[in-house]
């Protein structure tokens, strides 16, 4: 039987890393099947260069890999981004504006750098904890910052992530493309009361990651599978010939998911791919 796709997108927290952030080896050992059976296989991830880095390293997978949120892609091989979407001038101004009204933490991203002041509380700090590379700057340096392809916000208060979102897009009153979440949905940060919001320059978020596989190999979005468990996988879900949600995915995720599988604490990865390979796995009629 043919194979159920000819892409794979995989999400990385809460998806292809377990709790520990680690890769399971079932589901290392099942791409490199699919790998060898012609299937391109590429990260799509929130997270940042310096964050990614070693996960990348670790899979090889020789594709280009969708690193924040879509606003850049990174070619491993060269050592470049060879895509990178930067906050315009204008932007990152209303931005501070926002951060001095509402006195939250701002860390801004670049393709290997990260600033932001030094915190004034321990759980501020610990609100930090997992973000590698972080350099600690003073007010003038941070309005100095150019090449910012992300501002992250982060707020200690008992806030709907997405109403902030909300807030800071109406003070920017420009395109930008922003993603949310309570900082709690990360393992190590169970017991955290912060909720987070990225800020990039207008892009399709994840959905940016089947342009790519267009372009670069020519494989349409209706051959494509994408596999992720928050609110920023839904572009790529929803784009995907195939959505597939993890079982430890928000249920409003699930729902929008044309398969749910079992939680990346499981071999629920390595499953999926034996079963598109197989093509046991595929769209439902119609969807």
């Amino acid at each position: 039987m043919q194979r159920s796709c000819d892409a794979l997108l995989l999400d990385l927290d809460g998806t292809l890393l377990d709790r520990s952030e680690g890769v399971r080896p079932a589901s290392l050992a099942a791409l490199r099947r699919a790998q060898e059976a012609g299937v391109r296989v590429l990260v799509a991830t929130g997270r940042s260069w310096l964050s990614a880095e070693p996960i990348l390293v670790e899979l090889d997978l020789g594709t280009p890999a969708v690193l924040f949120n879509g606003a850049a892609v990174l070619d491993l091989e060269e050592g470049r981004l060879v895509e990178e979407r930067l906050l315009a001038n204008r932007t990152m101004e209303r931005l501070h504006a926002f951060r001095r009204e509402h006195d939250d933490l701002m860390i801004l991203m670049g393709a290997r750098r990260k600033l932001c002041l030094t915190p004034r509380t321990e759980a501020e700090e610990r609100s930090l904890d997992g973000l590698i590379g972080v350099e600690y700057a003073t007010e003038e340096e941070l309005v100095a910052e150019e090449c910012v392809i992300r501002a992250t916000f982060l707020a200690e208060r008992d806030e709907d992530p997405l109403a902030y979102a909300e807030a800071i897009a109406r003070r920017v009153d420009r395109p930008i493309y922003t993603t949310h979440f309570p900082l709690s949905i990360l393992a190590r940060h169970r017991e955290s009361r912060f909720v987070a919001v990225d800020v990039h320059a207008p892009c399709l978020g994840k959905a940016e990651a089947l342009r790519v596989v267009e372009e670069r190999y020519g494989i349409p979005s209706e051959r494509v599978c994408a596999v992720g468990d928050a609110d920023n996988d839904l572009p790529m879900l929803r784009a995907a010939g195939l959505g597939v949600a993890m079982g430890n995915a928000l249920p409003e995720i699930q729902a929008e998911a044309d398969l749910v599988i079992g939680a990346n604490d499981t071999d629920a990865i390595a499953a999926l791919v034996e079963g598109l390979l197989a093509g046991e796995v595929a769209p439902a009629a119609g969807s």
